[in-house]
């Protein structure tokens, strides 16, 4: 294993420090390192919280600030934050509008969200499982959540910022998750720090389709095909799971697990753009890079997400975060 860092044991304290070092006119280190927050909170505003465990950087620290998230928990990494972290975060970022806690469906962070959401007053969430690849998986019950919890941070934290209403803002965040779907392939295994070692073994000739963030395994091991055609049947099973919905304006999100150069992470988004608009999907807004990653794992993941003129408005709207910044 080859990675910079010190110690196993402080790597994700360093790489906070360090973040939050760099991107000090907007953001704000908690007590112990328990959460990131926006530096200049709005009174009034819902305030919307997410977090995780770390290796999937930039999410979610990497969304705190203005049009997304005011504060974002990190766990170790591949593990979920704990409840104490998530109250600590609610209580620094909560101006009087109460908090709308953005959970992934993983088993560990949906039980630690909904502790801290039961000691807390004022709290509603939104749970997110874009994922089509499998329907239950090593951390989950029920689908995961992925790439497409950016797409619902997004959209509901402009919402936020323009002072929609708690209640309303649940309400958007799951029907953006409604209209999301994701899958993933992965080329090469992860490292986790502390491990020292890939999380799974691939051959050189192979690929792991339906791959999870956390390397979970996907729906088969199979060849390395071209392009095209991995393009094609992730397309196709995201169209699929969509059914009589997949027609009209939509959000295209091809991201990055972290290993994986951008020159290839748009040959995949011309792929499968041109799958998508033969089909009668058009492609009204575009995202491209490595914005929900797991560590130094190879591999993309595509995202489809169904728009009407709410949801194109607010993923238009003026946003300032560390990893996503327009508009302003």
């Amino acid at each position: 294993m080859k990675k910079f860092m010190n110690a196993v044991d402080t790597v994700l304290t360093e790489s906070l420090d360090g973040f939050v070092a760099a991107h000090a006119d907007i953001l704000v280190l908690g007590e112990e390192h328990k959460f990131v927050r926006r530096r200049t909170l709005r009174p009034g505003k819902v305030a919307l919280i997410s977090g995780g465990g770390s290796g999937h950087e930039p999410m979610h620290g990497g969304f705190v600030g203005h049009g997304m998230l005011d504060a974002a928990c990190p766990g170790q990494v591949f593990t979920s934050p704990t409840p104490d972290q998530m109250l600590a975060a609610a209580q620094a970022v909560d101006t009087g509008a109460g908090c709308l806690f953005i959970v992934k469906n993983y088993e560990g962070d949906v039980m630690n969200f909904d502790m801290a959401a039961e000691m807390s007053d004022g709290v509603l969430q939104v749970v997110t499982n874009d994922d089509v690849a499998v329907e239950n998986s090593s951390y989950t019950t029920g689908r995961r959540g992925v790439a497409g919890t950016l797409v619902v941070e997004k959209i509901v934290g402009a919402a936020a910022e323009h002072g929609l209403a708690l209640p309303v803002l649940k309400t958007l965040g799951e029907r953006v998750n409604a209209a999301t779907r994701s899958m993933g392939v992965a080329l090469t295994s992860g490292t986790v720090p502390a491990a020292g070692k890939p999380t799974f073994d691939i051959g050189d000739g192979e690929m792991e389709f339906g791959v999870g963030i956390h390397g979970e395994p996907g729906r088969r091991r199979d060849s390395l095909k071209s392009a095209d055609a991995i393009a094609e049947e992730i397309c196709t099973a995201i169209l699929g799971d969509l059914g009589d919905r997949a027609k009209g304006p939509a959000l295209l999100f091809v991201n990055g697990f972290g290993g994986t150069p951008l020159m290839e992470l748009y040959l995949m988004y011309n792929s499968a753009r041109k799958i998508f608009e033969k089909r009668g999907v058009t492609i009204a807004r575009s995202l491209v890079g490595s914005f929900v990653t797991s560590l130094d794992m190879a591999g993309c993941s595509i995202t489809l997400t169904m728009l009407d003129d709410e949801m194109t408005g607010w993923w238009d709207a003026p946003v300032h975060t560390a990893a996503l910044h327009w508009g302003m």
